[in-house]
């Protein structure tokens, strides 16, 4: 699959980065979409209509929305819904890059990569305005990030269709009680061959990287919002709050009131 941008850097005009709560029930738009814009959604539930056509985005997922389109936003119901973004204006858009964009998929799994390029561009724009040298540069990283973290997704799951499988049920059930089983009865494999796979393609096991993924959602939710360590450690899949502390320690080398403080200064 071709999928590289050919974006020239002075087409780059400002790129911003955000991040919002809305609550229960909330909505946004319609708006028509001025920009290329990265949508990452960490928690709550996100339905976007796209020109009259619904697109829904599961927590874990990054979505990615296309200049001169009507979207519609609707959130989740019954909680807060928390998502970030990454927009960038350029223009002129290349042809080519317009049609890379559009052999993209709309969706795609949450990565750390793009997770910390949208924690440095928040960081930077405390300090530089949207149409800074160094922000544009992280903008148009982003654009290239989308098409590279697209041609790695698809390599794993046509590798590795099994393991593609449980890692994106994981990514939108790890809130929930999951054990071993339930993690193999969803691969259609035994546990140990999971478990083998697992070590071979993640070197770690199903639990562990299942522990390591709520850990780093948890502290996602301690440095970008104001909910409670109690709230954070039931929405990530810890059973009590002792539990959710020892682990981001252990993990993290730092309590969750360190690593709260840390971004509030």
């Amino acid at each position: 699959m071709r999928g590289v941008f050919t974006f020239p850097f002075d087409h780059v005009r400002y790129a911003h980065a955000g991040s919002i709560v809305y609550p229960p029930g909330g909505r946004y738009g319609p708006r028509i979409q001025q920009d290329i814009q990265l949508v990452l959604l960490y928690t709550g539930e996100m339905n976007v209509t796209i020109d009259g056509r619904p697109l829904h985005v599961q927590p874990g997922h990054a979505v990615l929305l296309k200049p001169g389109h009507e979207e519609m936003f609707t959130f989740s119901k019954t909680e807060e819904t928390w998502h970030r973004w990454i927009s960038v204006k350029a223009s002129p858009i290349p042809e080519e890059a317009i049609n890379t964009m559009y052999r993209l998929p709309e969706c795609l799994p949450l990565t750390d990569e793009m997770n910390l390029l949208t924690d440095l561009m928040l960081k930077m724009q405390r300090n530089v305005s949207s149409d800074d040298s160094t922000i544009r540069s992280l903008g148009l990283a982003a654009l290239h990030l989308f098409p590279t973290e697209t041609k790695r997704f698809l390599l794993q799951r046509e590798k590795h269709p099994a393991l593609y499988a449980v890692l994106t049920w994981m990514h939108e059930h790890f809130a929930e009680d999951i054990t071993l089983r339930d993690l193999a009865n969803h691969a259609g494999l035994s546990s140990e061959h999971l478990v083998r796979l697992f070590k071979q393609h993640e070197q770690t096991t199903p639990m562990h990287y299942l522990w390591n993924y709520r850990v780093n959602r948890a502290v996602e939710l301690l440095t970008n919002t104001g909910l409670t360590v109690s709230e954070i450690a039931h929405r990530c899949g810890f059973k009590t709050s002792n539990h959710f502390a020892r682990l981001v320690k252990q993990l993290k080398g730092q309590t969750a009131s360190e690593i709260r403080q840390v971004r509030a200064t």
